[in-house]
């Protein structure tokens, strides 16, 4: 059996995505599963076991180099790798017009479908006019977890239940846990931050604690941002060299745990199973935030939790 997952963005929508590996694999013993993805994410899915061809697209690259002789040559080149293989089903997880029509471009083996979802969901990306682009298209709760959405897609589409918690199937380097805390602290989203005094006063009770801060930036920005916590924490702090996706997870997962807004990163370390406390500055937790592990926890929601909260939520997993 040949399954192609198509889910292409963005960081924390593609980790909450992985669980449905493991189920595919469980349910269909030696079935071929691969993944469309944005080229950019495409190192984080190096990692899942589970997967036999990861299939990058450039989507947002080339949506500003439309005129490129370049991109047209890549986009052709895509398009055979896509069309590489015969699929049995075709499942789009994203629910948007630009990921429907990457699933509409895949072959179908004879008997084989393409499958996405029937509606929206609250708090969820949906573009209605899927429902015409792909074969079948399958009812969802109004509210219901991501992580949950996403399981609950494969398997309407499929033929099976879903069982079990969530298992997110990430080969994770054998080595001691560090004492180290990751401050997730960037997001694309400004209404997600949390402010830098917070995170300096709760790097300071750490720091108490005996805990070093590590602090992951992805721009010059953030750097910035770093920098001056890491002033302000007088030698109990590093900064991280700016790693690609498979860096930051390698470094991350032997620390001894994350602090982070709700952000890419907050969802990775919910994937490799690190004690983790997620800031929400809005209610979304009930949609995005950790489930089913004493060791993760949401504080916030319809407003940021100030730093007694957050520390009283990482006391309370130590």
């Amino acid at each position: 059996m040949k399954l192609l997952i198509v889910k292409l963005s963005s960081l924390g929508d593609v980790v909450q995505t992985i669980p449905v590996v493991h189920d595919m694999a469980q349910r269909f013993p030696g079935a071929s599963i691969d993944w469309v993805v944005e080229e950019g994410f495409a190192p984080l899915l190096a990692n899942v076991q589970g997967l036999r061809r990861v299939i990058p697209v450039a989507q947002r690259r080339w949506r500003k180099e439309r005129w490129s002789a370049v991109a047209w040559r890549e986009k052709a080149a895509f398009r055979d790798a896509l069309r590489q293989d015969s699929y049995d089903a075709v499942i789009d997880f994203q629910g948007l017009i630009k990921s429907a029509w990457v699933a509409r471009q895949a072959r179908l083996a004879p008997g084989g479908f393409s499958a996405t979802y029937g509606n929206a969901s609250d708090a969820c990306s949906y573009e209605w006019p899927v429902r015409f682009l792909l074969q079948r298209t399958l009812p969802m709760p109004q509210r219901i977890h991501a992580v949950a959405r996403y399981r609950l897609l494969a398997a309407l589409a499929l033929g099976y239940s879903v069982q079990g918690d969530a298992v997110y199937s990430i080969l994770k380097p054998e080595r001691a846990r560090s004492h180290s805390i990751v401050f997730a602290h960037g997001t694309t989203r400004p209404d997600n931050e949390w402010p830098e005094a917070c995170w300096i006063d709760l790097g300071k009770r750490l720091a108490e604690r005996g805990f070093r801060i590590a602090l992951p930036h992805s721009s010059d920005q953030e750097l910035a941002r770093v920098t001056r916590i890491a002033q302000a924490l007088a030698g109990h702090a590093d900064i991280w060299p700016r790693l690609g996706l498979s860096g930051v997870m390698d470094a991350m997962a032997s620390t001894a745990g994350v602090i982070g807004v709700d952000s890419g990163l907050s969802h990775m370390a919910v994937a490799l199973d690190l004690p983790h406390v997620q800031i929400f500055s809005q209610p979304r937790a009930w949609r995005a935030g950790p489930v089913g592990r004493a060791h993760q926890v949401a504080v916030g929601g319809e407003r940021a939790p100030d730093v007694d909260a957050v520390w009283q939520a990482w006391c309370a997993l130590a």
